[in-house]
C-alpha cells in the first residue's frame, strides 16, 4: 500500500488500493492508510483479515459468555433462569437465522458497507445492553446485538474469498474457522470469571467502544468490494427462512421444557416446516434467489455444508455437557473444570493452522474425513467416562474435539468457497453460518433431552454415555459426507 504525489497540490494524493488507483483530496483516511502501510509489517489483505476476525471475534464472544452465570444475572434482574437462558439462545438463534440476508445483502450493497453496519449495530446495542433495566429489555437488546452483528460472519468471508486465491484460502479460512466456532466456546469458558469479576455490564460497556474502534479501522482499511446491481434483493425469501429457522430452533430449543406434546411446541414445528416448504417454493420462483437450490445439487456445496453442521452438532453438544459429566460424573470442583475444559479451544488453535497447510498438501476431502473421525472418536471417548475414569481420558476427548474441528472446518469451508460464482460468495458464507449454528443449536438440544430421558433408572454415567453415543453416531455420518467430495485440484 503506497501512495504517491502526482500532482502539484500538495493536498492531492494518487493513493493504490487494490490494484486500482484512486484520485482523492487527502484526507484522514488516506494519511492514516500511507501511515499503516509503512508500519504494520503485514501485506494489506492479511492487514484486512486482522480487522474482520478481530471484529467477527469481539462479537462472536458475547454470544455465549453468560452461559454460566445464569442464575446471577436472573438474581440481579429479579427473573427466572429459564427466561433469562433466552439471552443466549436468542441471540445464537438470531446470528445464524439472518446471516444469509446479510450474505445477500454483502453481494448487493458492498461487503464493506454491510460490514461497518452491522458492526456498528452491535455496539450500540451492546452498550444498551450494559443498561438494561429488566429481563425481557436485555434479552431484547443481546439479540439485536447478535442480529446486528451476525454481519460480520459473511462479509469476513466475502473479504477472504475477494482478497485469497483460491488456492491460497485455506490458511485465512482455518483463522475464520477458528474465531467463527471458538469464540462462542471461548466465551463460555471465560465467561464466569470475567462476570464474577466484573459483573455482567461491565463485559457489554467494553464491547461498545471494542465495535465502535472496529467501525472506524474498517472505515479506513477496509477495501471496497464490487456491488452487483444487476441482481435483486430477495425479500420474500429472508422473511420466510428467516420466520422458518427461527421457528424450529425455537421449538426443538423449549420442547424439553414444555413437552414435545405441547400444543405451542407442535404448533412452532409445523409452522417451521410449512415456512420452510413455502422457501423452497418462493426460491424456484425468485429472479434472485436468496440461496440458489441447484447448490442442493452440487457435491462440493451440499456434502461439505451438511457435514459441518453434523461436525457442529456433536462438537458443541459435546462442549456443554462435557462440564456436567466433569460436575456431576467426576465430582471435578468448578475451578478444576474451568481449566480442563480450556483443552478443547486450545487445541483448535494449535492445530488450524497446522492444518492449512496440510490441506494444501493432500486436499480438503482427506482433512474432512480426518477431522470429523477425530470429533467422533472424542464423542466415544466421552461415552466411557465413570466415576474411575482419570483426567487423562478427559483431556483426550477434549482436545481429539478441538482438533478435529480445527481440520475439519477449514477444509469443508474452503472447498464451499471454491465450489459458488464469485458473486454469490457472501451468500455462500451466511449460509454456512446459518448451518453451523443449528448444529450447535441442535446438538445441545438433542442431547440433552437424551441425557434426560435416560437418567431414569440409571446411573448418571450411562445416561452421559447415551447422549455421547448419539453425537458418535452424527460425527461418522460427517466423515462419510466428507468423503462424497472432491478437492481442489491444485
Amino acid at each position: 500500500m503506497g501512495a504517491d504525489a502526482r500532482d502539484s497540490n500538495p493536498r492531492t494524493l494518487n493513493v493504490d488500493s487494490v490494484g486500482v488507483d484512486e484520485l482523492g483530496v487527502v484526507p484522514w483516511p488516506i494519511l492514516l492508510r500511507r501511515w499503516l502501510g509503512r508500519r504494520v509489517p503485514i501485506e494489506r489483505h492479511w492487514a484486512v483479515l486482522v480487522v474482520v476476525l478481530s471484529a467477527l471475534f469481539t462479537v462472536g464472544f458475547t454470544i455465549t459468555i453468560l452461559a454460566v452465570s445464569l442464575g446471577t444475572i436472573a438474581d440481579d434482574l429479579d427473573s427466572s433462569v429459564s427466561f433469562v437462558s433466552w439471552s443466549i439462545t436468542g441471540p445464537m438463534l438470531a446470528f445464524g437465522v439472518v446471516g444469509p440476508a446479510y450474505g445477500k445483502a454483502g453481494d448487493l450493497w458492498g461487503h464493506k458497507r454491510v460490514f461497518v453496519c452491522g458492526l456498528l449495530g452491535a455496539g450500540i446495542f451492546a452498550a444498551l445492553t450494559s443498561v438494561a433495566w429488566n429481563a425481557p429489555s436485555m434479552i431484547a437488546f443481546r439479540i439485536l446485538s447478535a442480529s446486528a452483528g451476525a454481519a460480520t460472519g459473511p462479509a469476513t468471508m466475502a473479504f477472504i474469498n475477494r482478497l485469497f486465491p483460491a488456492d491460497q484460502r485455506v490458511r485465512p479460512l482455518s483463522y475464520w474457522s477458528f474465531v467463527n466456532a471458538g469464540a462462542p466456546v471461548l466465551g463460555v469458558v471465560a465467561g464466569a470469571p470475567l462476570v464474577e469479576a466484573f459483573g455482567w455490564r461491565v463485559i457489554f460497556a467494553v464491547q461498545a467502544p471494542l465495535c465502535i474502534l472496529g467501525v472506524i479501522i474498517a472505515l479506513w482499511l477496509l477495501p471496497d468490494t464490487e456491488r452487483s446491481t444487476d441482481v435483486h434483493f430477495d425479500v420474500k425469501g429472508s422473511l420466510t427462512l428467516g420466520f422458518g429457522a427461527f421457528m424450529l430452533l425455537a421449538g426443538v430449543h423449549q420442547g424439553p421444557k414444555w413437552g414435545w406434546s405441547n400444543p405451542l411446541t407442535l404448533t412452532m414445528l409445523i409452522a417451521s416446516l410449512l415456512a420452510l416448504y413455502a422457501f423452497v417454493g418462493i426460491e424456484r420462483r425468485a429472479r434472485d434467489p436468496l440461496l440458489p437450490l441447484q447448490w442442493l445439487r452440487t457435491r462440493n456445496v451440499a456434502f461439505p455444508v451438511i457435514s459441518q453442521t453434523l461436525s457442529n452438532f456433536a462438537y458443541m453438544g459435546g462442549f456443554l455437557l462435557a462440564p456436567l459429566v466433569m460436575r456431576e460424573v467426576l465430582e471435578f470442583d468448578t475451578t478444576k473444570i474451568s481449566w480442563v475444559v480450556i483443552a478443547r479451544p486450545l487445541t483448535f488453535a494449535l492445530v488450524a493452522p497446522t492444518a492449512s497447510f496440510i490441506t494444501l498438501r493432500v486436499g480438503e476431502r482427506v482433512m474432512g474425513m480426518v477431522g470429523s473421525a477425530c470429533i467422533a472418536a472424542s464423542m466415544f471417548l466421552f461415552t466411557i467416562v465413570d466415576p474411575g475414569s482419570s483426567l487423562l481420558v478427559v483431556l483426550l476427548a477434549l482436545g481429539l474435539s478441538g482438533a478435529g474441528i480445527g481440520i475439519a472446518s477449514p477444509a469443508m469451508t474452503s472447498l464451499v468457497a471454491n465450489a459458488v460464482d464469485e458473486r454469490d460468495l457472501g451468500v455462500a458464507g451466511a449460509m454456512q453460518q446459518l448451518m453451523t449454528q443449528l448444529g450447535a443449536v441442535l446438538g445441545s438440544v438433542v442431547m440433552t433431552t437424551v441425557q434426560e430421558a435416560t437418567s431414569d433408572g440409571g446411573s448418571l454415567a450411562s445416561s452421559y454415555a447415551a447422549a455421547f453415543y448419539a453425537a458418535m453416531g452424527v460425527a461418522v455420518v460427517a466423515v462419510v459426507l466428507s468423503s462424497r467430495t472432491r478437492s481442489t485440484p491444485r
